[in-house]
């Protein structure tokens, strides 16, 4: 693909020190533009939908389009950056998501609207697949990786209450064309600059032992679930005979693909890497705990609009406090608390405070104060994420060769987006029928959307739980922290592999 480079094998790290981390602000640059996306359209719905003449059923396309595209195609667009190059994916997933942003700005219409954010999701995983796998190879001294994961934790996780604040400005400010016009100045800087700073790289390349089978299978079944999660499922219900079907035909294809992998000569997804109790562990434990994260996001969110009547501003300057201290710990302590203690000990306590904020949550009455009933829980949510999704990273990238780092980054955050579109349709449609049982009841529709919230609050706390009970079973325990005052702790394990049956 880059034959007029001298390329470098994806495993040596090359750039000098400073210009490493420079080329980490550049790829979390770029993360961040394309994982605020997700929540940025969300604040500006209402406007679209008056502008474009969506019906209600169709607007949930504007959001679910982008994610079936962005959640089907992180596992296959990861593992080819690892075979062909890293930085040849993130490049082009950018010229894709940039242009299609511009579409989306100038769409004058619902469908155009939504066929240019399916491209969009298309760009943006074959961005954000690899970013993960290329900074653990830039930074392979483990105190250098525990910061640098830091910092791509945060963007990652803080990047939705980013969108939010940054959705309420651009809408109230301008229109909402520029939450998507914007995308093009930042992209074309994040190119520009990743041809500077990041060196070419070259995987083994395609051939034809290359596994063409498990890639169409594995893409056809992402789509298909997460296809059935936020359409039929969220608007039918789970028991409707459309989800069933389509998630069966989902769970067949997922299936077939594990029975193919185990199979090929040269698999897409090497099974073997789920020996790794810290990648399987972290794994399950960011597919539950993003649940709770997207329930307050989202959410949260329409119960600041609806109940307390917030503008679409006030909602984002409301998530503040989360994202600042989320980018606190993220950037400055997490380094230092998974060097000193170890990533799973600061995992468990994260998660820990993301279930107390949701059940705090659980409390609030529909003429909440601020200062009493949302700000306690948007301060620990942040400073429980900031804890948990850098530790998490670590976890996830640990034990992984540096040939699979692309498909592990792939692996993670596609357990983040299925994750979180499951749990945002389940707690939905759980907030709904509570909502409706509640005012058939008599309730007022402030109380019963306000008890609608609170049901998925506490089933987003019970999820956050079970994530913790992962957490404590699956994962490995830590080294003992260095006992030796004045002295560095060791360095993170990344061992952390589970012998064979």
């Amino acid at each position: 693909m880059l034959t007029s480079e001298t390329t470098t094998p994806l495993h040596q790290p090359e750039p000098e020190d400073r210009s490493r981390w420079v080329a980490l602000v550049v790829l979390c640059t770029g993360m961040l533009m394309i994982v605020l996306d997700a929540t940025v359209v969300n604040v500006a719905l209402p406007t679209i939908q008056d502008d474009l003449g969506f019906s209600q059923s169709s607007l949930a396309w504007v959001v679910n389009a982008y994610m079936i595209a962005f959640g089907g195609l992180l596992l296959l667009t990861g593992r080819l950056g690892d075979l062909l190059s890293r930085r040849g994916m993130v490049l082009a997933g950018l010229a894709v998501f940039s242009g299609a942003s511009a579409l989306c700005g100038l769409s004058q219409s619902d469908a155009m609207l939504v066929v240019a954010r399916f491209v969009q999701g298309v760009g943006g995983a074959m961005a954000s697949a690899v970013i993960l796998g290329m900074i653990v190879t830039m930074f392979p001294e483990p105190r250098e990786q525990a910061k640098a994961i830091g910092v791509f934790a945060f963007v990652a996780s803080a990047g939705g209450a980013v969108g939010l604040l940054a959705g309420g400005v651009l809408t109230q400010a301008i229109s909402w064309h520029w939450i998507f016009f914007i995308n093009l100045p930042i992209g074309l800087a994040t190119a520009v600059l990743a041809l500077r700073l990041i060196p070419a790289d070259r995987g083994p390349g395609i051939d034809r032992s290359t596994d063409f089978l498990g890639a169409v299978l594995v893409t056809g079944a992402l789509m298909v679930l997460v296809y059935t999660i936020v359409s039929p499922a969220a608007q039918d219900g789970w028991g409707a005979s459309s989800t069933l079907l389509f998630g069966a035909g989902g769970l067949v294809l997922l299936g077939l693909f594990v029975a193919r992998e185990a199979t090929a000569a040269t698999p897409l997804v090497p099974l073997s890497i789920f020996r790794s109790r810290a990648v399987t562990g972290a794994n399950l434990v960011q597919g539950l705990a993003v649940v709770g994260m997207f329930s307050t996001f989202f959410l949260g969110a329409l119960y600041l609009e609806r109940v307390l009547h917030y503008d679409a501003l006030e909602i984002g300057l409301a998530f503040l406090p989360t994202t600042l201290l989320m980018g606190a710990l993220s950037l400055r302590w997490s380094e230092v608390l998974v060097m000193r203690f170890g990533a799973r000990r600061t995992l468990i306590p994260g998660l820990g405070l993301v279930a107390v904020a949701l059940l705090l949550f659980a409390r609030s009455p529909v003429d909440g104060s601020y200062w009493v009933d949302v700000l306690p829980v948007m301060a620990l949510m942040g400073t429980g994420a900031g804890l948990a999704f850098p530790a998490l990273m670590n976890l996830a990238m640990s034990g992984v060769e540096p040939s699979e780092a692309g498909l592990a980054s792939g692996l993670v955050n596609t357990s983040a987006q299925v994750g979180g579109a499951l749990g945002l349709a389940v707690l939905a449609t759980l907030s709904t029928g509570e909502t409706d049982r509640l005012t058939a009841a008599g309730e007022a529709l402030p109380q019963a959307l306000n008890g609608g919230y609170h049901l998925a609050y506490l089933v987003g706390a019970g999820v956050l739980a079970l994530a913790l009970v992962v957490a404590v079973v699956v994962l490995e325990r830590d080294p003992a922290p260095e006992p030796v005052a004045g002295r560095a702790a060791g360095p993170v394990r990344t061992d952390l592999v589970c012998e064979p049956a």
